[in-house]
C-alpha cells in the first residue's frame, strides 16, 4: 500500500461514519449518514435495509458520493460506483465490517438488509 493509500485508508477507517449521497428516480438528491468500514483498496462497505430510498437509489443508479470526516475540519470527498457483493465475495467484506464495528453484530444480521461496496472512480 503506498503511503497516499494508507493515509486515507486510516483516515477512513478511524471515522466509520460518512454520508452517502444518492439520485432519486426524479433526479432528486438524497442524502443518509451511514456507518461505513474500508478495505485497503479503499472500498467502502455499509449496509443498508432494502427498503431505503438508498437502497432502492442503488439499484437503480450504482453512482454514489460519500463524504468522510467529521469533528474536525478535514473531509474526504469520495465518489465511485457501487454493487452488491454476493458469496465468497460478501462473506470477506462482512468480515472486513465485522472487524471494523464489533458492537454492531447483530444488526448485521437483521432480515431485508443488502450490504454494498463502494469502488472509488
Amino acid at each position: 500500500m503506498t503511503i497516499e493509500k494508507k493515509v486515507l485508508f486510516e483516515f477512513i477507517r478511524t471515522r466509520g461514519s460518512g454520508v452517502v449521497s444518492t439520485t432519486s428516480a426524479s433526479g432528486a438528491p438524497e442524502a443518509a449518514l451511514v456507518n461505513i468500514a474500508v478495505t485497503e483498496n479503499l472500498e467502502l462497505i455499509f449496509y443498508a435495509l432494502q427498503t431505503t430510498r438508498k437502497c432502492i437509489n442503488l439499484r437503480r443508479d450504482p453512482r454514489i458520493a460519500v463524504v468522510v470526516g467529521r469533528d474536525d475540519e478535514n473531509t474526504l470527498q469520495y465518489e465511485g460506483g457501487v454493487d452488491e457483493p454476493r458469496d465468497e465475495e460478501l462473506t470477506r467484506l462482512k468480515k472486513t465490517y465485522r472487524a471494523s464495528r464489533p458492537n454492531v453484530e447483530f444488526q448485521m444480521e437483521w432480515p431485508g438488509l443488502t450490504y454494498f461496496r463502494v469502488r472509488p472512480s
